[in-house]
């Protein structure tokens, strides 16, 4: 879907006769939490606050990858939004296609195995009974409370916050703030943006006022990324996640000339007309098209128009560095047994 933007601004009309359904929409989203199925394995579940982007794929990997530095071995479980698979099903980057298990696992799954399942708990007793895992990483999950996580970890965007504090429908808040924090045990602020949000604020001091962790990091352009001089000329970017301007903001820092930005719904699974219209915008502007990693998976291993979008489309990837690497690894040491 593509988060209504009133949601992100300060509430209004919209959110105000939407706010009764908000409030019967909270009453049933805070029914699950507290309770939940205590899997054989550590799991740290990294969920967010709100819907839309947040940063939590990006660093899941990037925790998956200090646990394997530290010789752990991590799985990844995930419910696969927007795939058709309900397994358990165990993501095969060559043979599995984004509509089958999600976009989203076919990036996890470069990293560590990676478990799709509809039913988390069976995902759960499928990763414990047949791989070899020391912990699991669940990639949301935070509000479905179908497990009951060792340590949960939330990540909020600090220029996004909380948008206007309301639960969907009249805003963008997937069940009561109350109800989340009292369950959230760690803070994640992803930064990026010079401006804070003000309910980013007011929620670092609510997590230290109850002596809860707050860690933040920031995305940044991946080592591997080709640099500022091999942009063509001219770039039309294109994306479907969920907080797009953050894509494209770091472009421009990374010395791109935006010519144009395209955004489509998050999760969208590009169509070959799609395809084909970015392709023909490309060659009448005489520019190159540029994307993130989590819309290319759509895309790749396609034939048709779909199969030169892949073939021309430059990938922007981007890592999470954090500001504080040793309390990342004391949190991580504090889940393994």
């Amino acid at each position: 879907m593509r988060s209504p933007v009133f949601w992100w601004r300060p509430r209004g009309v919209l959110s105000a006769l939407l706010y009764p359904f908000s409030l019967l929409y909270g009453y049933f989203a805070d029914r699950p939490f507290g309770k939940g199925v205590v899997p054989q394995i550590p799991v740290l579940c990294i969920g967010n606050f709100v819907v839309g982007g947040a940063g939590k794929t990006p660093l899941a990997i990037a925790l998956c990858e200090r646990l394997i530095k530290k010789g752990q071995k991590p799985v990844f479980l995930s419910r696969g939004y927007g795939g058709q698979t309900r397994g358990p099903h165990l993501v095969n980057a060559k043979n599995d296609k984004a509509e089958m298990v999600g976009d989203e696992p076919l990036l996890l799954c470069q990293h560590a195995p990676t478990v799709v399942a509809a039913d988390r708990v069976a995902g759960a007793e499928f990763i414990t009974s047949t791989l070899s895992a020391d912990i699991i990483i669940m990639d949301d999950g935070f509000q479905s409370a179908r497990i009951k996580p060792s340590s949960s970890l939330l990540v909020v965007d600090h220029e996004r916050g909380l948008g206007n504090g309301h639960v969907l429908p009249a805003g963008p808040l997937r069940a009561r703030l109350a109800t989340q924090m009292a369950h959230a045990d760690h803070l994640f602020v992803i930064q990026g943006a010079p401006r804070e949000a003000e309910s980013t604020h007011a929620l670092i001091d609510q997590f230290r006022k109850f002596d809860r962790p707050v860690y933040k990091a920031r995305l940044k352009p991946a080592p591997n990324n080709k640099s500022a001089k091999s942009f063509p000329a001219k770039v039309i970017a294109f994306s479907g996640i969920g907080h797009p301007n953050k894509f494209f903001q770091s472009l421009r820092e990374s010395g791109a000339d935006l010519i144009e930005e395209i955004s489509f719904p998050d999760h969208h699974f590009f169509t070959q007309q799609e395809a084909e219209q970015l392709l023909e915008k490309a060659e009448k502007l005489n520019a190159g098209l540029v994307t993130t990693t989590k819309d290319a998976v759509r895309f790749q291993g396609r034939d048709g128009a779909l199969g030169r979008l892949a073939d021309s489309a430059q990938i922007f990837k981007v890592d999470v560095v954090f500001e504080d690497k040793a309390a990342i690894d004391e949190l991580l040491s504090a889940l393994m047994p």
